[in-house]
């Protein structure tokens, strides 16, 4: 079973911001919120989650808070490069999770495509969990070639969905998808959106504060093709260029979640870098305009 196109929408993991404690009630609000939008399913501990600064105690936590909140099914993100630590990832994903464990997202971990492979086919064959192949070269510190990779892939056993964030996106998405089986993604909090489904991808996974407008624009596309995506999009393309500023961009995308009532608090942790005071008020016209459109 290959994931179902769409939006899966990237699950941020709110914190309390006095104590720096997962906030569980937060994280119940805001799954609840994408439950009820319609998206095909959620993305759990990615990098928007900042799950790379989550022990395992409390990666158990919000996956149980999540699978007790909403029935969506589930991808759970792997943050780790070594097989070894990737596996013991997984197996918690699918002890928690169970049948809703719709893939576990495992990174590119090597540039050499028989590394990969074997990298890939461990994790699939110890767990019998679906692969979701995430290329982020900004993360991960590979870079691998889109060929390399879509050859590379369609060797390896168990691979439902690849989410392609190495830029340029849609060149890769339109090689991806002419010779994989698989449905292919774009992430970078929708800024390729339109140019990737352009290209062939089946939809967005990623964390954009509205997930409401990458909704839109993908069932817009569905319906009316290229002009009815751009016109569903427009309205938040601004906020979009906005979230992706380096270096800050999770903090911007938490203080948007924060204003919108989905989440009590926009703290991140470290090395997450905070809001800088200096863009509050900018942050707060993108939010007007965006409900006023």
């Amino acid at each position: 079973m290959t994931l179902a196109p769409g939006v899966w929408g990237v699950v941020a993991t709110p914190f309390s911001g006095s104590t720096g404690e997962l906030d569980e009630p937060s994280l119940a609000r805001l799954v609840e919120h994408y439950a009820s939008l319609g998206v095909s399913g959620l993305t759990v501990l990615g990098v928007f989650g900042e799950a790379a600064s989550l022990d395992t105690g409390e990666r158990r936590a919000v996956l149980e808070t999540v699978v007790d909140t909403v029935d969506l099914p589930l991808v759970v993100g792997a943050t780790t490069l070594a097989t070894k630590p990737v596996l013991e990832e997984a197996a918690l994903a699918a002890e928690v999770v169970g049948d809703r464990l719709a893939g576990v997202m495992v990174q590119v971990n090597s540039a050499d495509p028989h590394v990969l492979v074997r990298h890939l086919s461990a994790v699939h064959e110890a767990t019998g969990a679906g692969l979701v192949v995430q290329d982020y070269p900004l993360v991960s510190g590979v870079h691998i070639g889109p060929s390399v990779l879509t050859a590379a892939l369609a060797d390896t056993p168990g691979v439902v969905a690849v989410k392609a964030e190495a830029p340029p996106t849609p060149p890769a998405i339109a090689t991806l998808t002419a010779k994989l089986a698989v449905p292919v993604f774009g992430g970078l909090g929708g800024l390729g959106l339109l140019d990737e489904l352009a290209a062939g991808s089946a939809g967005a996974m990623t964390g954009f504060s509205y997930p409401e407008g990458l909704l839109a624009c993908v069932q817009a596309w569905q319906d009316g093709g290229y002009a009815a995506a751009r016109a569903a999009f427009l309205p938040y393309l601004p906020l979009v260029n906005f979230e992706q500023q380096a270096k800050i961009a999770l903090a911007v995308r938490k203080e948007c979640l924060r204003r919108r009532g989905l989440i009590l608090d926009a703290a991140v942790r470290p090395p997450a870098s905070p809001l800088p005071e200096s863009l509050r008020e900018q942050l707060a016209r993108q939010l007007d305009a965006v409900e006023e459109a």
